[in-house]
C-alpha cells in the first residue's frame, strides 16, 4: 500500500509540475513578446486569460453552477484525501521507554521492529517475518506478518511469537502492553519430481 501511495504521489506531482511549468512558461513567454501559435489561449502580451464573454457565457444555463460546484467538491475531497494520506505516519519512529526516573528515554522504532523481525524469523518453521510498529510512542502496537512452512501449526507459531518475541520486546522496552495484530500465511512449495 505504501509503495502504491508513493507511486501515486510521484505521478501526481510530476503531472502537476509539468502542467504548471508549461502553462506558466507559456504565459511568461507571451508576456515577454513571443508570438504564440494561432490556436493558443493567448493572442498577445496584452491579452487576458478569460474575456468577459468567456467568463459569463454559461452563467444563465441551469446545469452550469451545479456542475462547477460538483467538480470543485470532488477535486477538494481528492486533495484532502491525498494530503491526509501523506501526513499520516504509518510507521512509529520512536518508542518512549520507561526508565523509572520519571523522564524516560526514546528507542528508535525501526530498531525495535528489526529486533522483533529477527527474533520472529528465528522461530521454528518460520520462513519469513516482517514487523511494523504503529500507534503512539507511549502506546505502540505491532503488526507482524509470518510466512510459515507448510508443516507448522499456526496456533503453535502464534503462541511461540506471543511468548517469545513480543514478550521480550514488551519487557525490554518497559511497556505495560504491546498489542499485536498477527497475520499468518503458509509458504507454497513446489513438489519435486522424482525420476
Amino acid at each position: 500500500m505504501r509503495a502504491m501511495l508513493r507511486a501515486v504521489n510521484r505521478v501526481v506531482l510530476a503531472v502537476l509540475g509539468v502542467l504548471l511549468i508549461l502553462l506558466g512558461g507559456s504565459v511568461l513567454a507571451v508576456g515577454l513578446g513571443l508570438n504564440p501559435p494561432s490556436w493558443w489561449i493567448h493572442g498577445s502580451e496584452h491579452d487576458v486569460l478569460l474575456s468577459d464573454s468567456e467568463r459569463t457565457r454559461w452563467r444563465d444555463e441551469g446545469w452550469w453552477w451545479p456542475v462547477v460546484i460538483a467538480v470543485l467538491a470532488v477535486l477538494l475531497l481528492l486533495l484532502l484525501w491525498w494530503l491526509t494520506a501523506n501526513l499520516r505516519r504509518r510507521r512509529l519512529t520512536e518508542v518512549l521507554v520507561d526508565t523509572g526516573d520519571g523522564e524516560g528515554a526514546l528507542l528508535r522504532g525501526r530498531a525495535l521492529e528489526h529486533v522483533l523481525t529477527e527474533e520472529a524469523g528465528l522461530m521454528e518453521g518460520v520462513h519469513k517475518a516482517h514487523t511494523r510498529l504503529t500507534g503512539r510512542r507511549n502506546a505502540p502496537e505491532a503488526r507482524v506478518r509470518l510466512l510459515l512452512e507448510p508443516h507448522v501449526d499456526p496456533g503453535t507459531a502464534l503462541t511461540d511469537l506471543t511468548d517469545g518475541a513480543l514478550t521480550h520486546a514488551r519487557d525490554s522496552a518497559g511497556l505495560e502492553a504491546l498489542p499485536a495484530e498477527v497475520r499468518l500465511r503458509a509458504a507454497k512449495h513446489r513438489a519435486e519430481r522424482v525420476s
